[in-house]
């Protein structure tokens, strides 16, 4: 079972090592219509499906996006590079916050940087980003290592054959208390943020 949970973790690995963001040179700039946004983001973000039957974006969406203020409105049914730029952004930030704390994050950002033509374009911003993330990589892959590893003398005094089902199921709680403790950190910059951006607002 210890083979087995490693050769997993060694597989897991090796997806994380090929996972990649989308390049922003990879994002036309030309505007398009809505089968066009969603064809491209879906062969864009495909290696990053769990499955087969998961859609990445629909019409639905984008919609729904709109309507809750987190994409702004397309101009004439057309979508530019930075609304392409903030669905990618939408598509990583909804698998742990809510829609609500993902306009808390990005309105402030869009109404400064979307659609504007100065020295720090919205474009700008999503490389910067994109350069941050292919920075901490290396780092991430360590920290899951370490914690694979701690895991590994765990339930000593279990039953032999369940060992290395508790070593496993103790790896997964450690990753998810990891992604709960982040979560709650973020949660709470944009509550701080949101404290700011009103008093700066009362203060007008």
């Amino acid at each position: 079972m210890h083979t087995d949970n490693r050769k997993n973790l060694n597989a897991i690995l090796k997806q994380f090592y090929e996972l990649d963001y989308v390049h922003p040179e990879d994002i036309p700039n030309i505007d398009l219509y809505v089968d066009q946004v969603t064809t491209f983001i879906e062969s864009q973000l495909a290696s990053v499906k769990r499955n087969d039957d998961e859609k990445i974006l629909t019409k639905t969406m984008i919609n729904n996006y709109t309507k809750n203020h987190v994409l702004p409105s397309p101009d004439k049914k057309k979508y530019t590079r930075d609304h392409i730029l903030t669905l990618i952004l939408i598509y990583y930030l909804k698998s742990f916050l809510s829609i609500k704390d993902i306009q808390d994050l990005l309105e402030p950002v869009t109404e400064k940087y979307f659609g504007t033509e100065s020295e720090l374009s919205f474009y700008d911003l999503y490389e910067e980003l994109v350069s941050l993330g292919n920075g901490q990589s290396k780092t991430l892959i360590k920290d899951v290592i370490a914690k694979y590893n701690a895991t590994q003398s765990a339930f000593a005094n279990a039953p032999e054959e369940d060992q290395g089902f508790l070593q496993n199921f103790a790896f997964i709680c450690m990753l998810s208390f990891d992604v709960y403790i982040k979560k709650m950190m973020i949660e709470t910059l944009i509550d701080m943020n949101n404290d700011t951006n009103v008093q700066e607002e009362d203060a007008e």
